[in-house]
């Protein structure tokens, strides 16, 4: 009897998978990293398909994981890519690992305000700072005043990529300020003259990028096109979607391989993030 129920109940998932992909409505949730990209593709697309109509809301990568799983997107943005635990969620639910594209680069800058003396730091640096170690600008050749850290909330995929790749899996410092996205965290450095927060590159407005040095020794590397393509800039990353391969047909993939395309990696640099390498793109 259970076995017949959950067959039914697969069934019936299945079915309103594909009714909903036949109806040409599309739901995207996920990295607020990626989310001022993802309306614009959206707006775009829908500008080429009048007959489809593209939903897109934020709310963190691990947000978009869980929509994911749950079946309640059918594209999921994400900063990051996807954890084993998330991969196990969603075989559970639907039966296969979930189908990974890259769809843009960004270069994962750290901010200040625009009057702050500070115009390079080392990762080290960063993180002693983030974690709380480094309390005052001036041990940075700054000005002699207190740091205020902004962060992200940890459901962020910017937040795990960051506290991964510069902090070393360190937490950060207990005083730092959780921001609930990317554009608020930037609007609070713009203010603070001690702030410093991080985010993705298109998001820069208001606040100046620091050049970013690999290790002490190391030329600082501002983010850019050059920098974050040729890998030179130390903190580069892939932004993704993420797809139940059961959905990646009809109008999903369509709109999937033009967000790849040159049309959609055209918006990509538009927005202020970098487009795919060529052999990522699809032609």
């Amino acid at each position: 009897m259970k076995s017949i129920f959950k067959t039914l109940t697969l069934s019936l998932a299945a079915f309103a998978l594909t009714a909903s992909v036949q109806a040409g409505n599309i739901t995207v949730k996920g990295s607020d990293t990626l989310v001022i990209l993802a309306q614009k593709w959206a707006e775009v697309y829908m500008g080429k398909h009048p007959e489809t109509k593209i939903q897109v809301t934020g709310g963190g990568s691990g947000v978009g994981f869980a929509a994911l799983q749950n079946q309640t997107t059918d594209i999921a943005d994400a900063s990051r890519p996807i954890k084993a635990k998330e991969v196990e969620a969603c075989v559970k639910t639907f039966g296969k690992r979930p189908r990974e594209y890259k769809v843009a680069v960004d270069g994962l800058a750290v901010y200040v305000h625009n009057e702050n003396a500070v115009k390079e730091l080392s990762i080290e640096q960063l993180e002693g700072i983030f974690t709380g170690r480094t309390k005052n600008w001036k041990q940075v050749g700054g000005n002699d005043a207190p740091i205020t850290v902004y962060s992200r909330e940890n459901s962020s995929g910017t937040y795990e990529f960051f506290k991964e790749h510069v902090l070393k899996g360190k937490d950060f410092a207990a005083s730092a300020q959780t921001m609930p996205g990317t554009a608020a965290l930037l609007q609070a450095v713009a203010k603070d003259r001690n702030g410093i927060g991080y985010g993705g590159a298109a998001y820069g407005q208001g606040a100046r990028a620091l050049g970013v040095k690999k290790d002490a020794d190391s030329k600082a590397i501002e983010p850019n096109e050059e920098s974050v393509l040729n890998q030179t800039y130390p903190i580069w990353r892939y932004l993704y979607n993420y797809v139940n391969p059961a959905l990646d047909k009809g109008e999903v993939a369509a709109y999937l391989n033009w967000i790849r395309s040159a049309d959609g990696q055209k918006v990509v640099k538009d927005v202020g993030y970098y487009p795919l390498p060529e052999k990522l793109q699809e032609k």
